[in-house]
Order: structure tokens, then sequence, then C-alpha cells
């Protein structure tokens, strides 16, 4: 009986110790296994460090390869604050080489942190501080290579390529519109430390950045140094409040040329206010286009067939009343009897509305809207503007009039480009 208890519980301690070892090696299992590559991560956390190496972003160029944003290197200061002896000597020697307070750089200095960049007095450093801070050879004060962007004809399509920021994210044209693949992928110089933060004597991995995607525009450079050219022309010439050209191949719409002024150079963006800046004016400007929007009543006319050309003729005395709102033709005393094709030649309002009457406004509308206007153009650029019609519930006899000769309506430059 005592024997049978003996062996009974040796077979439950054997048991016991049994199921211990099966989940011992079960856990340890599922560490090696499942959770090796997020705990050699958090290992490798602790006792490596990383000095970053920016990206270039992606290369911009014309519709024949030429470059019009691509990148230089720069050198920026960053700093190991663990590494550092004599902090105070330290923040002496860097504040008087960037040219700012010894406060200021204490902050850097002394930061609770494995690495500091030192943003902004120590970004994109020119050549010559580079070598002064490079020349004193200072624990824990790395300088890093970092790419800035750049562009090689200054003003030269500044509102549509955009600009970039001191951490080279697009802000705005292109830039901004394909930030996402202008943007590259960093890299980074690998060191490794003790857990007080200093450098161990074990070799370096060099981490290499990836460039961003590069993208070519349907712009022209040659017509768009054209068309800079004459800009400066007008505004020297007249000293206009602003102008803009848009040069297009009417066949596909691809935009050839665009520019405006005022306008400014994306190297030296903070030199300039918001409004130079973010207001690229040919889609963003809108106006009356007046005569010019002529043309929309023209087609739907002769599209519905409800004037004919050569044959249906209107009497112009010089103006025409529509709801006691007199409508003046721009030639005093009007251009009498004519076809409708004289209309369209003169340019005369009165014929013009009567060409709007005849459609009606849900006709006139619906060219409007199928010609685009009235909405976005989805150019790839940001800031564009709709413009402004009135909604056709709201056009009475006078508002229709007045749109079938392009006045109280507003259009972008982009719209009548399209």
């Amino acid at each position: 009986m005592f024997q049978n208890n003996i062996h009974t519980r040796v077979r439950y301690v054997f048991l016991i110790t049994l199921i211990i070892f099966i989940f011992i090696i079960a856990r340890v299992f599922y560490i090696q296994v499942f959770q090796y590559d997020d705990l050699n991560k958090l290992a490798e956390s602790l006792w490596s460090r990383n000095l970053p190496i920016t990206a270039d972003r992606g290369v911009i160029t014309d519709r024949n390869g030429k470059e019009l944003a691509t990148n230089i290197t720069t050198t920026s200061l960053v700093l190991i604050p663990n590494q550092i002896k004599n902090k105070d000597e330290v923040s002496s020697q860097l504040a008087a080489i960037l040219g700012v307070s010894k406060k200021d750089m204490d902050k850097h200095v002394n930061k609770k942190t494995s690495i500091e960049r030192v943003h902004p007095e120590g970004r994109q450093l020119d050549y010559e501080t580079a070598e002064k801070i490079d020349n004193l050879k200072l624990d824990g004060v790395y300088l890093v290579k970092e790419s800035k962007r750049y562009y090689p004809y200054g003003n030269l399509l500044s509102h549509v390529l955009g600009y970039v920021g001191i951490d080279n994210q697009g802000l705005s044209g292109i830039e901004l519109e394909y930030d996402k693949y202008l943007t590259g992928s960093d890299g980074a110089i690998k060191y490794f430390s003790d857990g007080k933060g200093n450098k161990l004597e074990l070799t370096e991995v060099y981490e290499k950045p990836q460039a961003g995607v590069n993208i070519a525009l349907t712009i022209d450079l040659d017509i768009q140094q054209a068309i800079e050219r004459e800009l400066d022309n007008v505004v020297s010439k007249y000293s206009p409040e602003h102008a803009l050209i848009i040069a297009m191949n009417p066949k596909t719409g691809e935009i050839l040329g665009m520019s405006s002024r005022p306008n400014f150079d994306p190297n030296h963006y903070e030199k300039y206010d918001n409004e130079t800046i973010n207001r690229n004016l040919p889609i963003w400007m809108t106006y009356e286009p007046g005569s010019t929007f002529k043309i929309i009543t023209l087609t739907a006319s002769i599209e519905e067939q409800t004037i004919n050309l050569f044959e249906d003729q209107f009497t112009d005395g010089g103006s025409i009343t529509v709801e006691g709102a007199r409508i003046k033709c721009w030639k005093a005393g009007g251009h009498g009897t004519q076809t409708f094709l004289q209309v369209v030649e003169n340019s005369c309002n009165p014929g013009f509305v009567v060409m709007g009457q005849k459609l009606g406004k849900t006709k006139l509308y619906e060219y409007i809207h199928k010609f685009g206007f009235g909405v976005k153009t989805g150019i790839d650029l940001n800031g564009e503007s709709s413009g402004i019609l009135f909604k056709e519930e709201n056009v009475g006899p006078v508002e229709l009039a007045t749109t079938s000769f392009g006045q109280g309506i507003s259009v972008t430059p982009i719209h009548l480009g399209v």
C-alpha cells in the first residue's frame, strides 16, 4: 500500500515536470519563430543608432528631358548628446559658428534623446560653415549629407513646379501633387553604442537612400522660356497688376507653357509673401470672359440649328432691351441689318442676346456644362478654381441675355484654354 502511494506520487511529479518542460519548449519555439523579428528589432534599437541620410527627390523634366527641378547635396548637423563630454564648451563653439545664441544651442546639446537633429539652424549648411564644425573634431558632433531641392532656372515655371520645405516635402504645384512619387526612401549610417550611448568599435553599416520617381511634364522648355521673356517685357512696359500666358496644344490639350506675374524663385520661396507663391493665376484667377465666351453661344446655336448663319437676319439699332434692362452694342447706333454671320464678325452683343433667347436657358446651360465651365478642369495642380455660373433655376431673361455674351459669369484662363 505504501509502495503504491510512492509510485503514484512519482508519476504525478514526472507528469507535472513533463508538462512544464513541454510548455518551456513551446514558449521558446514561439519566441524564436514568431517573435524573433520584433524582439530582434527591439534589442537592436537599444544598441544601434542611425545617422540619417536624406534621399534625393525625383527629378522633374520638360517633355524633352531637360531638368527643371533637381537636387544638390548639402550638409546638416546631427548630435549624439550622450557622447558629448563637455556640453557647455561644445554648445558655445557650435553657437558661435552657427550664429545663434548659446541658450538655443544648449537645448540641442542637453536634450535627452539618442540622436538630435539641429533644426533649423543646423540644416543645409554651406561648405564654409560645415568645414569649421568638422575641424573641431568634437565627440558626439556629426555632419551628415542631406539632399536639397534645386531649381536651375530660378523663377521659370515657378507656380507650376511649386516648391518644397526644409524637410524636402512638397508644398505646392507639381511638387505637392506628386509628392508621394517624388519622395524617395531615406538611408542611414548605422553604428553601435553601449548602454550609455558611447560609440562601440564595430563596423558601421551604410543603408543607401533610394531616390524618388522622376516625372516628365508636357512643358516645352523653349516655349516656356519664350513665355517668360514676353511676360517680363509686358511687366517692364506696362507695369500691370498681374499678367499671364498659357500655351496649349489645341489637338491634345497638353500644356506646353504656362506662367504668370508676379512669380517667385522656388529656391528662395521664404523671401516671398504667401499670396505671391500660392496663387497660380492661370488656374486660380477668375474673370468675366466677355466676348471670348460668345463662341459657346455660337456653337450651341449652330449645333441645335436655332439660327442659319447665312440666311437669318438681325437688325441692330445699337441696343436691345430685356425686362427693362438696356444692353448696348459696342458700336454707337448699331450695325443695322445683318446676317448672324455678320453678328459674329461684328461681335454684336444684341445679336448674341437673340441667339441666347432662341436657344433658351436649358439648352445654353447644357452646352456651357459640356464645355466644362462651372467645374474644375482637373489639371494636376493645387489651387484650381471652378469659376462662377448662375444656378440654372435662378436664370431669368436678363441673366440669360448677359450670359449669352459672357457677362455676369466668371471663368479661369485654363477654362477658356481647354
